[in-house]
């Protein structure tokens, strides 16, 4: 196979840290001579970057390892790399059940992935590359995958809060920031090279950038980015003890961030909220939510349903609690026992049958609040970012600053002035379609 000829498919799965990692690690293979394809049939190699989260992730994760694998078959990789969450906790496993796997790696071991690729493809079976998951090697090194008006920016990596339930610092290791400096530096890259208006902030605790080295730091780090030639910077993923006053009102003073955030809640029922590991309760996330609501920030939330001990006074306590929030939007999800982790071992573990008959009871009330609210935005004016055409609409359709990429939904809309992809206009919002918005220009 001639250095030129090398092509590589890449299918990335999970959250938008893992998409960073993705666009790292195709930096790192276009560094070796590869090129990407969109085709799985065309490609020489295959890199499935995994998610192991909770058990669909892991799943889906599986699945995707599988179908990549049956191109060795029918295509013409010859080398199946499989990276990510789901490699790190699960290495062993997969190396053993899924025999078509050429080449593990760890969640720190992008770097080295297109040379163990490259000893793969000579023919050696490569051992998996395994790292300390807290042994960090952040890069800068990227090739976006995003449309180029806005990309992730990760200020950091792991997670030291330690709910009950959760799997990721024994898969990512523990808090680290990224330096601030090196942040500022990938922004401007990003924004100068890339043309990038939109910066979207993500970590799997945004509120807690810089404590690690005994100080926060978000607001300064803010502060610099916000001197860059950027439209809007999002905030996602923030932890509720640590949203304060100093912050919410810098969130509503700074005309570049985004007045939207996503805080995962979790629940509100006080016992279920110390089970969990939570470092709040009911009262206090109660005055959280008033509080952003009263300086007009839109709110997204998670909640998980189905945790061990949550029986139907807690359940219904939460289903009363969406009513009164009134959040923008949420995600539901039922309980997940992930080995290894202190949730696991409670007692009061709840049915399968019994969480899923929860979580689509919370979508219903949800959907019923979020309906009530969209229907309260017509009439209003907002800057919307304009990306694509639905021609089965035949609509523009954009986002505004409360509707995150993939996450929430869009706004379409329609415009008697010429529009152009990635730019702002002022969209009067004329209707609502289930999660989406519905508008036209106004000049």
């Amino acid at each position: 196979m001639s250095e030129t000829s090398k092509k590589l498919g890449v299918i990335s799965l999970g959250c938008d840290k893992n998409r960073v990692d993705t666009e790292n690690a195709l930096a790192y293979f276009a560094d070796a001579g590869y090129t990407a394809v969109a085709d799985l049939s065309e490609a020489d190699v295959i890199l499935v970057n995994t998610c192991g989260f909770i058990d669909p992730a892991k799943q889906e994760s599986i699945d995707a390892v599988l179908e990549a694998a049956a191109y060795k078959k029918s295509g013409r990789c010859r080398v199946l790399a499989v990276s990510g969450c789901l490699a790190q906790r699960y290495g062993a496993d997969l190396q053993e059940g899924i025999p078509e796997i050429d080449v593990l790696a760890g969640t720190e071991r992008y770097a080295d992935l297109p040379a163990a690729v490259e000893r793969a493809l000579a023919g050696e079976r490569v051992q998996p590359l395994t790292n300390d998951i807290n042994d960090r090697s952040f890069t800068s090194r990227r090739v976006l995958t995003t449309p180029a008006h806005y990309a992730y920016l990760r200020i950091a990596e792991g997670c030291s809060n330690r709910c009950t339930y959760c799997a990721i610092p024994y898969i990512r290791g523990n808090y680290t920031s990224r330096p601030l400096e090196e942040l500022v530096a990938e922004a401007k890259e990003l924004v100068d090279g890339w043309g990038v208006k939109e910066l979207i902030l993500v970590a799997q605790d945004v509120t807690r950038y810089g404590t690690d080295g005994g100080r926060k730091q978000l607001i300064p780090l803010l502060e610099r980015l916000s001197a860059l030639d950027v439209r809007w910077i999002r905030l996602l993923y923030l932890y509720p003890e640590q949203v304060d006053d100093e912050l919410i009102d810098y969130i509503a003073s700074n005309d570049k961030i985004c007045k939207y955030v996503d805080i995962p809640l979790q629940h509100i029922n006080d016992k279920i909220l110390k089970r969990m590991g939570r470092r709040v309760n009911g009262e206090q996330i109660r005055a959280l939510v008033k509080k952003l609501r009263d300086k007009g920030i839109f709110t997204r939330s998670t909640f998980i349903v189905g945790f061990p001990g949550e029986g139907e006074e807690e359940f219904e306590e939460l289903l009363a609690f969406l009513k009164e929030a009134r959040f923008y939007a949420c995600g539901f999800f039922a309980y997940s026992k992930e080995e290894g982790t202190p949730a696991a071992k409670l007692p009061g573990q709840v049915g399968a049958r019994v969480k899923a008959a929860r979580r689509k009871r919370a979508y219903a009330v949800q959907s019923a609040v979020s309906a009530e609210d969209k229907e309260k935005l017509i009439g209003r004016t907002f800057d919307t970012v304009y990306e694509d055409i639905d021609y089965d609409r035949q609509t523009f359709r954009g986002r505004t600053a409360f509707q995150t990429p993939d996450v929430d939904g869009v706004t379409y809309f329609t415009s008697s002035v010429p529009v152009d992809a990635g730019g702002v206009y002022r969209v009067k919002i004329t209707g609502v379609c289930g999660e989406d918005l519905i508008g036209e220009v106004v000049e």
